[in-house]
């Protein structure tokens, strides 16, 4: 458990970073906010103009940054979802800054969707690094990259939530590390709901557009 003093020590490194337009706090405890994600965001904005009505969803939400965007694009009501105490305080406060009120869900994946809740939109951004290589990346906390012993344990979480969550006509938009990753996921674990419908490649990562 984290002392006072290291709480008071990450509090005095609180660092900004801009994404999409917004300014975002962040620490070291949580992953620091990738400018490059915003196109996750905008991805998803432009696909939802064709989403039913309803809510967005971002499963591992960190300090918010690719939701609340995705919230002021679209002005949907948001939901937010991540086990990191510190990364749901730093969510709240990026969402007051940028004048939004999502609702915002400190628990387990696993825990924190009612059975019957339906999304119209989804964002999903797992941690997916592979157990073994977390050790090349000393500048993000492991608790946020850690994706278990082949990098997609909470990616598969990820796939079943918005398997089970997305409404019909929805649309999903899930990052991952490589496109190799995601063909594994896929085969491994395929959608009974949803359906993959293209993936785009950027130089850090790759964004896969699921369909319900």
């Amino acid at each position: 458990m984290e002392t006072p003093s290291e709480a008071a020590q990450a509090q005095t490194q609180t660092r900004e970073s801009v994404v999409g337009g917004l300014r975002i706090s962040w620490d070291p405890r949580v992953l620091e906010p990738r400018p490059w994600t915003a196109a996750q965001a905008q991805w998803l904005a432009d696909l939802s103009l064709g989403a039913p009505e309803g809510p967005a969803l971002e499963l591992c939400s960190g300090a918010g940054h690719i939701g609340l965007l995705l919230a002021q694009l679209t002005g949907r009501s948001l939901v937010m979802v991540d086990a990191n105490p510190v990364a749901c305080d730093f969510a709240r406060t990026n969402a007051e800054r940028a004048g939004l009120a999502p609702e915002v869900r400190n628990e387990l994946m696993s825990e924190a969707l009612a059975d019957d809740e339906r999304f119209a939109v989804i964002l999903a951004d797992p941690p997916w690094v592979p157990r073994p290589e977390i050790d090349r990346f000393p500048e993000d906390p492991a608790l946020a990259i850690d994706g278990g012993p082949t990098g997609l344990d909470l990616a598969v979480e990820c796939l079943t939530l918005v398997d089970r969550h997305l409404a019909d006509g929805g649309h999903a938009v899930l990052q991952l590390g490589t496109a190799e990753q995601v063909e594994e996921l896929l085969a491994a674990h395929p959608p009974t709901r949803v359906t993959c419908e293209e993936v785009r490649r950027f130089e850090r990562g790759v964004l896969v557009h699921l369909a319900g």
